[in-house]
């Protein structure tokens, strides 16, 4: 299989680790991603995620536009979210739409995979580089009963609608993580998991959740002004490990949480 895996033995290990053997084997041989047209400018970097996830013999459903997450596996209780970016670019967050991350969704684990491709109208150009992470790593909750609302009343006349629709901006893990610049790297929940001799271990990350946690919001239209309501987080200071993985022989480089992360 990949990295001189046998196919036996690769099949023994979580689909999330297949899924990043697959994905960290295009990434060294520079499998590159295709753009069907230049009016592609979103899914080249999904699609070449998707021919990495067939690479690795899992079966899947691809959920749509507004599937949460793009691809669910049918033999295993997980699925995977993509986000491309350009390099130069935006890395520091990303936008979610109305779909936070969450660590579990309809009794899936949730993986995020990000990868930064180059700024460019080619047609084939390279990945540089990528990070699968398990999505409680970005945000531990697993629940979001939130739903767009509206009301109709604004206006002169006391027929305009007003639309509530969130739009939550998240920290990338290259934002969150050193180290991971031009690199393939894996990072997951801190347990007893089946890796292959291939993958070492580069870092350890702690993430503490916050002393407060948002509870609501309103906006004062006269004083064009947002205000947020918080209350204490239960599970303040609770500490949430995560292990950080590399393909041996290509990169040791180190990875930590960045200054503003801790």
């Amino acid at each position: 299989m990949f990295f001189g895996i046998p196919g036996t033995e690769y099949q023994n290990y979580a689909p999330e680790v297949r899924v990043f053997l697959s994905l960290a084997h295009g990434f060294h041989n520079g499998v590159p991603i295709v753009r069907a047209s230049q009016q592609d400018k979103e899914y080249h970097f999904q699609n070449w995620v998707k021919r990495r996830i067939q690479s690795a013999g899992l079966a899947f459903t691809e959920q749509g536009r507004h599937g949460y997450p793009d691809f669910v596996l049918d033999e295993h209780p997980c699925g995977f979210e993509v986000k491309g970016l350009s390099h130069p670019g935006r890395m520091a967050d990303f936008d979610c739409n109305s779909q936070l991350p969450l660590a579990e969704h309809e009794g899936r684990k949730v993986y995020y995979i990000f990868g930064r491709y180059p700024l460019v109208r080619d047609y084939e150009f390279p990945v540089h580089d990528l990070v699968l992470c398990a999505a409680s790593f970005l945000n531990a909750e697993t629940e979001n009963t939130n739903t767009n609302q509206s009301f109709r009343g604004a206006g002169s006349y006391g027929d305009i609608l007003i639309r509530d629709r969130r739009m939550y901006v998240c920290a990338t893990p290259f934002a969150l993580a050193t180290g991971t610049e031009g690199q393939a790297t894996l990072i997951l929940e801190k347990q007893k998991y089946q890796l292959p001799p291939v993958l070492q271990e580069v870092g350890q990350l702690q993430r503490l959740e916050a002393e407060d946690a948002v509870t609501g919001y309103s906006f004062d239209l006269r004083k064009n002004e947002l205000r947020s309501e918080k209350d204490r987080n239960p599970n303040a200071g609770h500490k949430h490990l995560f292990t950080a993985h590399k393909v041996k022989d290509h990169s040791g480089i180190p990875v930590s949480l960045n200054a503003k992360t801790r």
